[in-house]
């Protein structure tokens, strides 16, 4: 029985029917040979034969596509698992990295920000996230007090080692100034900084408001492209002198010094400043070098005091300066561009006003 629900036997039998009807109805004809018939007969019987054929092997590609597919999905559903097992060992290590940022031994924070910078080098789509964690544990409260003799406490020192350690992660992270990818935001709101450099970098936007940055500060040749807050931050000595440096750096949107006080020197050269741009009421103690400055949006010099060598020598100014009590020492020498000049005030002070006409 099983025999004649097999298509190929139907397709024998329709191919034999066809030869002996096409075969004997052309015998039937005076005019037709008995080999002109046969072969007639059987290009009849064989055309059902090629039909057979035609039909089987669209069959079978039918079979081997419907059998790809499947197997295409089934890559994909392993790959989808792998990924998703990936993911979560990746939330583990992050889960645990952060824990252990609390251990109370210092070697155990320095691996557990290891972990964590690791994570993000194996995981791009964690970078962000990893930068927010260390950024969060550099703002934690920490008691600084200037050696007087080369070395911290014995309670200090280790906690500072920790944080240079997350310092130099978070600049390891960020991709250089030229680099194409995202550009990653930092908020350091009220940190306490030591040796803060992130020289050559590609950054998104920077909140440093209301930090202390000892020692030495290196923003130079980054390259800012969303808006960055320096308000009312500190450059302090630390186990160096807290010098600014911040030569050719480009700030892309707003960069805001407004209520910085710089406590060492302060260099500034070859800066562009894109966007609104202030420095109302910071204070410059030491020497300030703005030679070379492009600012192409606007500039607010509001109460802005130098007190040592000032350079203010700018390579283009925006239509809008505000100047109101822009101060400087006399004694010092002041460099300016050819529209301001400088007006006594006595006492070795001198404000800064624009020439008239």
């Amino acid at each position: 029985m099983k025999l004649w629900r097999s298509p190929l036997a139907w397709t024998f039998l329709a191919s034999v029917l066809l030869l002996v009807g096409v075969g004997g109805w052309l015998l039937t004809d005076p005019a037709t040979s008995r080999s002109d018939a046969l072969k007639t007969g059987g290009l009849a019987g064989g055309a059902i034969v090629a039909l057979y054929a035609l039909w089987l092997n669209d069959r079978r590609r039918r079979v081997e596509e419907r059998r790809q597919e499947i197997e295409r999905r089934r890559h994909e559903l392993e790959a989808q698992r792998a990924e998703q097992d990936r993911e979560r060992v990746a939330d583990e290590r992050f889960a645990k990295a952060v824990e252990l940022l609390g251990h109370a031994a210092d070697q155990v924070r320095v691996g557990a920000l290891h972990a964590l910078a690791g994570l993000a080098r194996s995981r791009p789509e964690y970078t962000q996230t990893v930068l927010d964690v260390l950024c969060s544990y550099l703002r934690r409260p920490f008691s600084y007090t200037r050696p007087t003799k080369g070395a911290l406490d014995a309670e200090q020192e280790p906690e500072l080692s920790v944080r240079l350690t997350a310092q130099r992660l978070v600049t390891d992270l960020l991709p250089g100034r030229d680099d194409e990818g995202p550009a990653y935001d930092l908020d350091l709101t009220g940190a306490r900084l030591e040796y803060f450099d992130l020289s050559g970098k590609l950054v998104g936007g920077l909140l440093l408001r209301y930090a202390s940055l000892n020692s030495s500060t290196n923003i130079s040749g980054c390259r800012f492209k969303d808006r960055v807050y320096f308000t009312a931050t500190g450059t302090e000595s630390g186990r160096l002198l807290g010098y600014f440096r911040c030569r050719g750096t480009v700030f892309e949107s707003h960069a805001w010094f407004s209520g910085t006080a710089f406590a060492e020197d302060a260099d500034f050269t070859d800066t562009t400043f894109a966007g609104p741009t202030a420095f109302k009421d910071a204070t410059f103690a030491k020497d300030a070098v703005f030679a070379g400055v492009v600012a192409t949006d606007s500039l607010d010099l509001h109460r802005t005091s130098f007190a040592g060598q000032t350079d203010l020598r700018f390579a283009a100014l925006p239509d809008s300066v505000s100047l109101y009590n822009t101060r400087v020492r006399t004694e010092k020498e002041v460099r300016l561009p050819a529209a301001w000049k400088l007006e006594e005030l006595g006492d070795g002070d001198a404000r800064i006003v624009a020439k008239l006409g």
